[in-house]
């Protein structure tokens, strides 16, 4: 059986609530946004033509409009494609907190008797939840997206060596990457995601992945993540 093709498409740049950390933020691609996506989408097109691969007509999504939209300008590229949106693949939930700002989420915290002082810099770190209801760390955002990915991955439609395009968020990604043994642990955070540009991973007929195609963005040191 040929080896199965996971493309990682971080969204294009999008408008957001200057301070918030949470990436839930329900907002459109700006102008620069949609010129990554279309770059992304020409460099995925590039990269299978070059490696005869067929791509996905069924392309997976965030329910993020910035994630359709990144999705929507690559179908452009992809005779008969069709988006379809799933929860899986957002980014790490605050749970209540989503769209507060950092301010307001640790004012929060601190002045609620229950809960210890959230750790400095306690958005970067994979292990820590918010103690608010519905939240979630990185590394659990991380395992449902992986999830997602090997759920739908066996479906992939295409001939040859088949690659699914999955769009989403750098975060939730990086830490998936890490779940499905790709990424060593204390390479999250020392890597993140171009706009719009594909990371392929393929999974070999022994269930192994590994990093196939395109590049990962190499964080600059003491860089925040902003994903």
């Amino acid at each position: 059986m040929a080896g199965l093709i996971a493309a990682l498409v971080r969204h294009g740049d999008y408008h957001q609530i200057a301070g918030a950390p949470s990436a839930h933020q329900p907002f459109a691609l700006t102008d620069e946004g949609g010129r990554q996506a279309d770059d992304g989408a020409r460099e995925l097109v590039e990269i299978c033509t070059a490696n005869d691969w067929s791509i996905s007509k069924s392309i997976d999504s965030s329910q993020m409009l910035r994630a359709w939209q990144t999705a929507e300008i690559l179908t452009r590229y992809v005779e008969g494609a069709a988006i379809e949106s799933f929860d899986a693949l957002a980014e790490r939930g605050l749970g209540c907190a989503a769209n507060l700002t950092v301010a307001e989420i640790e004012e929060i915290i601190e002045t609620d008797p229950r809960f210890p002082s959230p750790p400095a810099n306690w958005k970067a770190q994979s292990d820590y939840r918010l103690p608010l209801q519905g939240a979630e760390s990185l590394l659990e955002a991380g395992r449902r997206v992986a999830d997602h990915i090997l759920s739908r991955i066996e479906g992939a439609d295409g001939s040859g060596r088949a690659v699914k395009v999955f769009v989403g968020h750098g975060a939730a990604f990086r830490h998936a990457a890490f779940h499905l043994g790709v990424l060593a642990f204390e390479r999250i955070a020392e890597l993140s995601m171009f706009h719009g540009r594909p990371v392929l991973l393929e999974r070999e007929p022994s269930g192994v992945w590994r990093h196939v195609a395109g590049e990962w963005k190499v964080r600059p040191r003491g860089a925040e993540a902003k994903d």
